[in-house]
């Protein structure tokens, strides 16, 4: 599933194409909002709210989208050619004005709803690490009202911080020498953990590269995530893998055992 950095930066590209500028292009393509014809309306603004996507219109009405694993939005010039590698059959909605055509391909939980329905979908997100609610301190709060959840869990709830996914839990735990399945309330400093992952998050907003460790080249950008069986770039010892979680929210987490020792003893 996208990290919230992706769906910020779709959020912000979606803005600067869209904002401020009346649809001449409405179509959904899903049963439930065959119907709906949003042109003439303005888009006022679209953001982000953790991996959410809100398109405000001015109107009051929304309309809300998801990633999750595969969905992905696309802007290119009104009238232009689609891009290679996105099949027809796939898009899922299409918003345009004169300039500018955003073409949703496979995303996912598209409603449109009135401004004031929007907290059927992120009224339970924890503080935004990307948006202006962002507060450390309710975050780590979140965090430590949950003590015997494993912190490679916690970390990727969105009721206790919104934007998390694998690849900056697996990132801000090797950084902080936090072994993945430390009881949340044993981790020594959750308010330096969360702010963090929100400086490593907004450090990538702006660009689609993600690197953690300063540096762009392949191998080196992360300091675990992906790397199972490759030297730590640390202490060289091989990084471990191990799915996390139960089904149906199990992830994959990779650590270093050196660095990131069980309070047990054992890898």
């Amino acid at each position: 599933m996208p990290e919230g950095d992706t769906v910020w930066l779709t959020a912000h590209r979606l803005n600067q194409a869209l904002a401020g500028r009346p649809l001449t292009v409405s179509d959904f393509r899903v049963p439930a909002l065959a119907t709906v014809d949003l042109r003439g309306r303005t888009v006022t603004e679209v953001l982000a709210r953790g991996k959410h996507i809100l398109t405000r219109l001015d109107d009051d009405q929304t309309v809300h989208s998801h990633l999750r694993m595969d969905g992905s939005w696309y802007v290119s010039r009104t009238g232009g050619r689609p891009p290679r590698g996105h099949p027809q059959h796939m898009i899922r909605v299409q918003l345009g004005n004169a300039e500018w055509l955003a073409t949703g391909y496979r995303v996912h939980d598209l409603k449109v709803v009135p401004r004031a329905g929007e907290v059927e979908f992120v009224g339970h997100l924890g503080p935004d690490l990307l948006g202006p609610d962002w507060d450390s301190v309710r975050a780590a709060a979140n965090l430590r009202a949950q003590p015997d959840v494993p912190i490679g869990e916690a970390l990727l709830d969105q009721r206790n911080l919104a934007g998390v996914g694998n690849l900056y839990k697996c990132e801000v735990l090797f950084i902080e020498r936090v072994n993945p399945w430390t009881r949340t309330v044993d981790v020594p400093d959750l308010v330096r953990m969360v702010s963090t992952v929100q400086r490593l998050m907004r450090a990538n907003r702006d660009h689609p590269e993600q690197s953690t460790t300063g540096f762009t080249g392949r191998g080196r950008d992360h300091w675990v995530y992906n790397r199972a069986g490759e030297g730590c770039l640390r202490c060289r010892t091989p990084i471990a893998r191990a799915d996390q979680g139960t089904p149906p929210r199990t992830r994959t987490t990779w650590w270093c055992p050196r660095c990131q020792p069980s309070l047990s003893g054992k890898d």
